[in-house]
């Protein structure tokens, strides 16, 4: 699954598949940027494909190189007709036609109030 998700950007599946799969995905980006040949290991392990793991060490190493984490978002979608599952999409975030705009790098959730000040 992760493959698949590396190479279209977004795949729709249910809720619980996607929230697993958020964290094998992550983990396998940041595997990317780090570029070595125990990296490439470790992800061949899980991705499966030439073109998908030039695609990981290549493009999507590059795109998140100054993010720290947080490479994927969840979106709930609906219930599926047969068995009335949640169903989510998952993307990567930055990328050409998500669904919603990513947050920029470092900014906070907390609100104005809240965040610490600044000398």
């Amino acid at each position: 699954m992760v493959s698949q998700l590396i190479e279209h950007g977004r795949i729709e599946t249910t809720l619980p598949k996607a929230k697993e799969l958020r964290r094998v995905a992550d983990r396998v980006v940041t595997w990317g940027k780090e570029g070595t040949i125990n990296a490439r290991r470790q992800a061949s392990a899980v991705v499966r494909g030439d073109e998908v793991m030039r695609k990981l060490f290549g493009e999507l190493a590059d795109r998140y190189k100054e993010r720290d984490g947080g490479y994927t978002r969840i979106l709930r979608t609906r219930r599926r007709p047969n068995d009335a599952a949640q169903m989510a999409f998952i993307e990567y975030i930055d990328r050409e036609g998500e669904l919603r705009p990513a947050r920029p790098v470092g900014e906070s959730l907390l609100p104005k109030a809240a965040q610490p000040l600044e000398n």
